[in-house]
């Protein structure tokens, strides 16, 4: 079965509050278990800093630590654009995006396929993101590991898994308990790879999954393992009827990599705080790869950390340009860069969505 839908993406702290003692977290997470939106998932973040300009990092020991928190629900337009003031009243001073996705679900057979291909076939660089269980397995190993593994093979120029604190699956609540395996709290694979590519590998994980739950979205790939591909789209500031255009860049890169002694993924939130970007939020992944580089994560008896991190940057295209300016320079050696346009913005709070269809 495939969809159109919209993603729902929000960005704020964690110790954002609502009415009474409740956290903004929890609420936005009831509101998409209310609503039983078909996919929904809470990661926490490592690194970032948001309009207010704090820096919220966790690196520290403090028990106080406010660290960035991503909400990212996924289900049909109809069903979510009505979710979206709610969710930026929740997220106060918080950023919320809506991007446009095709959604699969289920039995994913020819006919969904082929009416996907107009959109996403060929040589254009296609984002796939594959939701998960945290505990579902495929062919006696994590089905994480095994979504990465066949994507590499496939040719697939990158993946990243990154792990879920909360959300909904095919409708149903899942949320994390600290005394349970949590087998079904979501998570979620992002991977970026040419359209063709992408498309002909999804028979394959249909197969490899129980119920199959993916979104397909339009990408730009500017870099891969230092080299450039290409340049972020160059978009107007505003569309023709006065509407800002929005862009965002996705920056993985391993833990383990360095810039002048820090992880490349500190260098990159520090040097756009600084650039006066209006926000950028960094997640650490837990399995990943990208380029001809194997699929890796922590290892027991390890020295340092080799994870995946996801540093992500939503700005106006005049100020993405300064980012990417920044990103491409830390970037020199590795790591993988896309672009995206976002066609779809509100501020968190007060204020209408500034929205281009």
């Amino acid at each position: 079965m495939n969809e159109e839908a919209v993603k729902l993406t929000s960005y704020f702290g964690e110790r954002r509050r609502v009415t009474g003692d409740g956290f903004a977290a929890d609420a936005l997470l009831d509101l998409y278990g209310k609503h039983e939106v078909a996919t929904s998932v809470l990661l926490r973040g490592a690194e970032g800093f948001g309009a207010r300009r704090h820096p919220r990092t966790d690196m520290s020991l403090s028990l106080s630590e406010d660290l960035p928190l991503i909400a990212v629900a996924v289900e049909r337009r109809e069903r979510i654009e009505p979710l979206a003031e709610e969710t930026a009243r929740i997220t106060g001073t918080g950023l919320v995006t809506l991007e446009r996705a095709r959604l699969l679900r289920d039995e994913i057979d020819a006919d969904d396929i082929a009416a996907v291909t107009p959109y996403y076939g060929g040589d254009a660089d296609t984002k796939l993101t594959v939701y998960l269980g945290r505990q579902e397995r495929a062919y006696r190993m994590p089905a994480f590991m095994a979504v990465c593994d066949l994507l590499r093979r496939r040719g697939i120029a990158g993946a990243t898994a990154l792990l879920g604190v909360d959300g909904t699956v095919h409708g149903s609540r899942e949320r994390a308990a600290f005394f349970s395996r949590n087998a079904g709290t979501p998570m979620m694979v992002i991977a970026v790879g040419s359209g063709g590519r992408i498309l002909r590998v999804l028979p394959e994980l249909g197969a490899l999954l129980t119920r199959p739950l993916l979104t397909l979205e339009q990408v730009r790939i500017c870099k891969r393992d230092g080299e450039p591909l290409a340049t972020p789209a160059a978009l107007p500031a505003a569309d023709a009827s006065g509407m800002p255009v929005w862009h965002k860049l996705m920056v993985v890169a391993s833990e383990a990599a360095l810039h002048d002694g820090q992880p490349v993924h500190r260098a990159i939130v520090r040097r756009l705080r600084a650039a006066g970007l209006s926000g950028a939020t960094t997640q650490r992944g837990i399995w990943g790869f990208h380029g001809d580089h194997a699929p890796h994560g922590d290892r027991l008896l390890q020295l340092g950390r080799r994870v995946p991190a996801v540093t992500i940057v939503v700005d106006s295209p005049e100020r993405i340009a300064a980012a990417y300016a920044i990103v491409d320079e830390l970037t020199a050696s590795g790591g993988l860069v896309t672009s995206e346009w976002v066609p779809a913005i509100r501020p968190g709070g007060a204020g209408a969505a500034s929205q281009r269809r």
